[in-house]
């Protein structure tokens, strides 16, 4: 019983980090059709920025989490408007080579300037403790990681759902031609879509780095894993993406208790059989 209640709520919190940092995937590649692999690149960032304005700049720990969320957002803007739009309408190969090569430059640029070894992030002393749950001691920092997941789902429904914003970035994810023709400016909406996923994967990578270190490798570490959450939620989907990183959290969590030895042929085995049920996701939907 104590194992199973260990694996509901690691799996839970893992889940829920895997859904920050991948909802901005799937809208973008819902949005776009854009095969973003340099996804990991901004949670990667985010964690670097934020440790060098704590460490480095002497901010408090929340005024420099929300700079670097900010930072990395709007860094993301030219990237997309200079760099990644040029190929929106390539072949899907052209799309994974001009992003797999921009892992690979941001690998070995943070490798020279932050170094090789993983970057510990500096929390507050409010964070440096745990919560005794009676079954179970939980550190505050996945506390953190389960309050600021769930916020993050609450708020990106209300924007998608209930601002117009979100109307627009919902239409355009349903037919980009008849939104533009309707007078939405789609190329904006693909910009910010683009900026808030960048933002979201930078907040993931910040509260969720004492589970997935900050170091170079990092984009190339988890890309596989950002990926098959999209694939199993669907595409644009954001309760797919949810569900999605909750299955996968809860599963590589289990697998990791349970067959320790066996956990990764297990976890990509279990990905693989709901890709072939499911092929467009959980919740995704033919394309028409």
């Amino acid at each position: 019983m104590g194992t199973l209640i260990n694996i509901l709520i690691d799996g839970v919190v893992y889940g829920l980090l895997l859904f920050m940092i991948a909802v901005g995937l799937t809208i973008t590649m819902g949005l776009m059709r854009f095969i973003n692999l340099a996804h990991g690149v901004f949670a990667m960032l985010g964690g670097y920025a934020a440790i060098w304005l704590i460490r480095q700049m002497g901010l408090p720990w929340l005024p420099g989490v929300i700079i670097a969320v900010l930072a990395i957002a709007a860094i993301s803007v030219p990237l997309e408007r200079w760099l990644v739009s040029r190929v929106y309408q390539r072949p899907p190969l052209d799309q994974v080579l001009l992003t797999i090569g921009i892992v690979f430059c941001m690998v070995a640029i943070s490798g020279l300037v932050f170094g090789t070894r993983v970057s510990s992030m500096p929390f507050p002393e409010f964070l440096s403790g745990s919560l005794d749950l009676g079954f179970k001691v939980l550190p505050a920092q996945r506390i953190l990681v389960v309050s600021v997941g769930v916020a993050s789902f609450v708020g990106l429904w209300l924007l998608l759902e209930k601002t117009r914003f979100g109307i627009q970035l919902r239409a355009t994810v349903d037919n980009v031609q008849t939104a533009s023709a309707m007078g939405i400016n789609t190329r904006r909406v693909a910009t910010l879509a683009f900026a808030l996923g960048a933002g979201m994967a930078a907040l993931g990578g910040i509260v969720g780095s004492a589970l997935m270190p900050i170091e170079p490798y990092y984009p190339l570490t988890y890309m596989v894993l950002f990926l098959a959450v999209v694939a199993v939620g669907g595409q644009g989907n954001l309760t797919g993406t949810l569900v999605g990183a909750l299955l996968l959290g809860m599963i590589d969590t289990a697998t990791k208790y349970l067959a320790p030895q066996l956990s990764s042929i297990l976890f990509f085995v279990a990905i693989i059989v709901i890709i072939s049920l499911r092929p467009n996701g959980l919740f995704g939907r033919a394309a028409v």
